[in-house]
């Protein structure tokens, strides 16, 4: 028996072919997303973000770390630029807007919970524009 045989398939690695992946729009204008692994129970997202020059990310809540690894372009935010090849991360609570440099960006962005993102109007919600506390705050943390 060879040790692929012994994999339970809920075990077995999952290979994304990312080329093959579409882009997919989000409700911020400039801004698409390749999902490449979701786990709908905890909202662990890891997607490749290609932002168009200047799209803005508005104000939002880490609730548990993100990373993010910048491929092309760049990432700003109100304390500094992440440029092609650097990386950052953000502790749990930190709270921002952000936006692409002039020439855009493309990230690999790891969420380990969704963000919170704040309305004018006071409401909270996730990256889908579902209410946060509705979908996400009866989950284990």
């Amino acid at each position: 028996m060879t040790v692929r045989e012994k994999i339970p398939a809920e075990l077995a690695s999952r290979f994304v072919d990312v080329q093959n992946v579409s882009w997919e729009k989000t409700r911020y204008p400039g801004i698409e997303q390749k999902t490449l692994l979701i786990d709908r129970g905890t909202g662990l997202l890891t997607a490749l973000m290609r932002m168009a020059p200047g799209a803005h990310l508005p104000d939002h809540e880490h609730v548990k770390i993100e990373q993010t690894y910048v491929l092309e372009g760049s990432l700003v935010c109100p304390e500094g630029e992440c440029r092609a090849g650097q990386f950052v991360w953000r502790p749990a609570g930190s709270r921002h807007d952000a936006w692409a440099g002039p020439q855009g960006g493309l990230f690999l962005a790891i969420f380990q919970a969704p963000n919170k993102f704040f309305s004018a109007d006071g409401r909270v919600t996730d990256f889908l524009g579902r209410d946060w506390e509705e979908t996400w705050g009866q989950r284990p943390k």
